[in-house]
């Protein structure tokens, strides 16, 4: 296991190339699911989540070939050789369980084990299982694995969220494009993985209107053909280096990434007193330490400020002067951070869903833990800031979401590198 040590306090200066957005990349692969003809991906991260899918894929029969780089994928699922997700994969990561509707609309079936991941919430897949049900589907929960049928096919129909549910969004979302009839979904997520997917699924041959709103509407086809589809860049990746800037006080360019994403997320920065600006595609930060305040947010679905850039901007509340109050609607467990922060000398109380946070002078470097892929990145800039040598644990959250990170930190200025956990032992 691997840990990552880093000597703080240097301003970052320089240009950060953002990657393609795992978020967008996962069901983009679940997709092939969806066709018998090659899918190319191009912009794909080279992450522990993607090949954890990949690898999932694999044993349903898609074939992936990667370019050198690992940036493009070619998947061709020729034919479903099992329609069977098993455990042992499923439980790496919650992503997994896209492939549920994808399979059970080609196939008429699917046993999917009940998903893994962070632990920073229950997030059930109830609305993915009631969805299919209106489908047509019948579902049992047998041995902590979902068994869909859908004998005579997937039937379309009118899909209402109680809630917003990127998750569910993108997996009725794709059982609905070989559905027959009209399906439509209302109160469907908006975030822009969501609309990558859906313009994805619309080169493939699927019929869709309303992207982009939370009303789409899928009139089902017979098959859908192959096609060719550049992933997003990831936002929360910008979003995390835009608060890296701002943290050490430094100056970095962001390039390959889309500001329009990011509306509400920047608000808060400029509140906060952090200059960006805004390219064509790209996004310049800097940073006085001197002039940061604080800035009160809460977590809501897109456009509002987004719940995987929480665990960040505490990291820079911790700084600003006066205070902060940091409000998660989305998921129920995600301050599991605060404890780490406050061994690094931040002054955080958490009451019910809300955290106060009083900006301090000066953060102290400490060894700390991380306990999921945000909480992880929340760490890495409280330790870019901090005096001394932090010692951040357990990065293997890291893995799954930030790709070459102590590359790109360290191109910038950064004193951080990668070591074994047992390395100081063996030494």
């Amino acid at each position: 296991m691997d840990k990552i040590i880093i000597q703080g306090g240097v301003p970052l200066k320089g240009e950060i190339t953002i990657s393609g957005a795992k978020n967008a990349a996962l069901p983009l692969m679940a997709a092939t699911l969806l066709t018998d003809a090659p899918l190319t991906l191009k912009n794909v991260p080279n992450l522990v989540d993607i090949r954890t899918l990949a690898s999932l894929l694999e044993q349903h029969g898609t074939n992936i070939v990667r370019n050198i780089s690992g940036q493009e994928l070619i998947l061709t699922t020729s034919s479903i050789t099992s329609t069977t997700a098993p455990y042992e994969l499923v439980r790496k990561m919650r992503a997994s369980v896209l492939v549920l509707g994808a399979l059970l609309a080609r196939c008429g079936e699917a046993i999917v084990s009940l998903p893994g991941g962070c632990a920073i919430g229950t997030r059930p897949v109830d609305l993915h299982l009631k969805g299919l049900e209106t489908m047509g589907a019948v579902i049992e929960l047998e041995n902590g694995y979902i068994n869909a049928r859908a004998p005579n096919g997937l039937q379309g129909a009118v899909i209402h969220f109680p809630y917003v549910s990127v998750g569910a969004t993108e997996n009725l979302l794709m059982a609905a494009t070989l559905a027959n009839g009209e399906t439509t979904l209302t109160n469907a997520a908006k975030e822009p993985e969501v609309v990558d997917l859906a313009q994805c699924l619309k080169a493939m041959g699927a019929n869709i209107e309303g992207i982009g709103t939370d009303r789409l509407v899928i009139q089902g086809v017979k098959s859908l053909q192959g096609a060719t589809y550049s992933v997003l860049p990831d936002r929360i990746e910008a979003g995390t280096y835009m608060i890296a800037a701002a943290i050490t006080g430094g100056d970095v360019l962001l390039k390959n990434c889309n500001s329009k994403q990011l509306e509400t997320f920047i608000d808060a920065l400029r509140k906060a007193n952090v200059q960006v600006e805004e390219g064509d595609n790209s996004i310049r930060v800097a940073c006085d330490l001197n002039l940061l305040k604080g800035v009160d947010v809460m977590t809501e679905p897109y456009p509002s400020f987004p719940t995987d850039l929480q665990a960040q901007l505490m990291a820079l509340m911790t700084l600003a002067s006066g205070a902060s109050m940091i409000t998660e609607t989305i998921f129920e467990n995600r301050f599991m951070h605060v404890p780490e922060l406050c061994r690094m000398g931040a002054n955080v109380t958490i009451h019910k869903s809300s955290a106060l946070v009083r900006g301090t002078r000066q953060l102290i470097g400490a060894p700390v833990m991380a306990t999921d892929l945000r909480a992880s990145s929340s760490l890495v800039l409280a330790g870019l800031a901090a005096k001394g040598e932090t010692t951040i644990h357990r990065v293997y959250h890291l893995d799954r979401g930030y790709e070459q990170l102590e590359q790109k930190l360290s191109n910038c200025g950064a004193i951080i590198r990668r070591a074994k956990e047992d390395e100081e032992l063996a030494a």
